[in-house]
C-alpha cells in the first residue's frame, strides 16, 4: 500500500470521500522524513503541523519543575500526533514531540487544514471525529490513573496497546503509566514469573 493509500484508509474509517475530495485532501499533505531523536514540536514554538505517521514512533512529553519528564502520548504507524493545544490554538507549545525511530510522515499545516474544513463539511467532520476520539482516549486515561493500581494500568496498556510495548523505551512507558521505571520493571518481572 502506498503512503497516500494508508492515509486514505485511515480517513475512510471516519468519513466517506469522493475521488475528487480524496485528491483535494491528499494535495494538502507533504511527505517528510524525520530522523530518530528529531523533534517535530518543542516548547515555545507553535506546532505547525498535524502529523500522520506512515511508519515510525513518536513520544510527546513535558518536563516538570524538578526536571522530570512526564510522557503525555505515544503515536506509531497509522496514528496522528502533534501538540493539539498548540496546533489548534496556534499558540506556543508546552511540550516536546520527538521521534523514537526513523519515521516517514505526512503533514498538513494549520492554514491548509482550516481551508479544507471551510471548503467542505466532510473535512470538518473528519477532524471533529478525530478530536472526539482523542478526547475520549484522554478521559479514559485520566480515569485509569485515578482509579486503577499500577499493575492494572500496565495490564490495560498491554491488552489495548500491545503494539507499543516493544517500540517505546521502558522509562517513557513507566512515565506514561504514572510510575517509576523501577516499579514497572518489578511488575514486568512478576508477570514473567507468574506466566512461566
Amino acid at each position: 500500500m502506498t503512503e497516500s493509500e494508508l492515509l486514505l484508509k485511515n480517513v475512510r474509517n471516519k468519513v466517506e470521500l469522493t475521488p475528487s475530495e480524496e485528491e483535494e485532501f491528499l494535495a494538502c499533505f507533504k511527505r517528510t522524513i524525520i530522523k530518530k531523536k528529531q523533534f517535530i514540536v518543542q516548547p515555545e514554538f507553535v506546532a505547525k503541523y498535524r502529523t500522520y505517521i506512515v511508519k515510525g514512533a513518536f513520544r510527546g512529553y513535558v518536563i516538570g519543575d524538578e526536571g522530570e519528564e512526564h510522557t503525555i502520548s505515544f503515536a506509531i504507524d497509522d496514528w496522528w500526533t502533534s501538540d493539539i493545544d498548540s496546533y489548534v490554538n496556534q499558540k506556543p507549545s508546552t511540550m516536546f514531540v520527538v521521534a523514537l525511530e526513523d519515521c516517514t510522515v505526512l503533514q498538513i499545516d494549520y492554514k491548509k487544514e482550516e481551508e479544507l474544513k471551510a471548503s467542505n463539511p466532510k473535512f470538518e467532520r473528519l477532524f471533529r471525529i478525530q478530536a472526539e476520539k482523542g478526547m475520549a482516549f484522554l478521559q479514559k486515561r485520566l480515569i485509569s490513573n485515578l482509579t486503577q493500581s499500577a499493575e492494572e494500568r500496565y495490564e490495560h496498556f498491554l491488552q489495548n496497546y500491545s503494539q507499543f510495548v516493544n517500540r517505546v523505551p521502558q522509562y517513557a512507558l513507566a512515565s506514561f503509566l504514572n510510575m517509576t521505571t523501577e516499579y514497572l520493571s518489578r511488575i514486568r518481572n512478576k508477570r514473567v514469573q507468574t506466566n512461566s
